[in-house]
């Protein structure tokens, strides 16, 4: 029978186990923790020296867990479930004196929307506060906020479980974007000039905006795009001098419009909402300091355009 010391089992290397387990990979689990991957790599050999087995071993399909891994997988999860309840409800939160970072995950299309208010308001309500936005591949983002490495997810995050609670922020629509001046700029835009306009294609690793596409594809209409940027700041300057047009979601769109300098046009038909939502795990629900944040950003953002 195995015998273990449990007092000298350092909880960070449940974490490590909880990440490799989540994400199947040592690599992807050091990202998520903010650790170096030989550091993975050390912290999984103290596990398995701990329990005396591999616990993952190597596969085309990345790293699986052993039948040991398995049977401990459950405990060891709720096991750092409640010591993160008790944590959370002991621990206090003043946002005027705390120095915490949050760690949210976000696309850059919502960087530049949320992050220039939010960053104001806290300068102002709690100067000691900081964020580190992280971008988490989709897939990842519920073993993020399980694991308590990411805080929270903002934007258009599908696919989460019923472990995952969501706040509405708004619902977003996608517009065609032209220079005020542009010779359609008054015309109302059917799918016949939709198809006539030649196009900047602005990347972005928005999940909602990657739809648009996808939609645009199932509705056959092709585009004549001229040039594709992989940053999508840089686009509506292109727009502004040039007959060119971009699609953009409606609450981007109006951000870089506060100058009247373009024409937002409506799609001419219907397509699926995008619902953005600030995202969290149950897990952490007892968390002062993710309860203070959740309030703000639901007081800032809740409700600021509807599609």
């Amino acid at each position: 029978m195995l015998e273990m010391n449990t007092g000298t089992v350092d909880l960070n290397l449940l974490r490590v186990f909880l990440a490799i387990w989540e994400t199947n990979s040592l690599t992807v689990a050091a990202d998520r923790l903010a650790l170096s991957q030989p550091a993975v790599s050390h912290c999984l050999r103290r596990l398995r020296d701990l329990f005396q087995d591999p616990l993952f071993v190597r596969t085309a399909e990345g790293m699986q867990p052993t039948a040991a891994a398995i049977r401990l997988h459950g405990p060891i999860d709720r096991a750092l479930d409640l010591i993160n309840g008790a944590m959370q409800q002991h621990a206090g939160f003043d946002a005027a004196s705390s120095t915490r970072r949050f760690r949210i995950s976000m696309s850059d299309m919502s960087e530049f929307y949320f992050l220039p208010p939010l960053l104001a308001a806290l300068q102002q309500s709690a100067p000691g506060v900081g964020l580190d936005i992280v971008q988490v591949p989709l897939h990842q983002v519920e073993g993020g906020m399980r694991s308590g490495d990411i805080d929270f997810a903002i934007g258009y995050v599908p696919g989460l479980s019923a472990d995952c609670v969501s706040q509405t922020l708004f619902h977003d629509e996608h517009v065609c974007m032209v220079r005020a001046g542009h010779p359609l700029a008054r015309r109302a835009l059917t799918k016949e000039r939709l198809g006539e306009l030649r196009y900047v294609f602005a990347s972005s690793n928005a999940t909602g905006h990657g739809l648009i596409e996808k939609w645009f594809g199932e509705l056959d209409i092709k585009r004549n795009i001229v040039l594709h940027s992989p940053h999508f700041t840089v686009v509506p300057e292109i727009v502004r001098g040039t007959d060119l047009a971009v699609v953009f979601p409606r609450s981007i769109a109006e951000r870089f419009n506060r100058g009247r300098a373009y024409r937002l046009l409506p799609l001419p038909f219907a397509l699926p909402p995008i619902e953005v939502k600030l995202h969290w795990h149950q897990r952490f629900a007892s968390d002062a300091g993710m309860a203070w944040l959740r309030e703000t950003i639901g007081q800032m953002f809740c409700g600021q355009r509807t599609a």
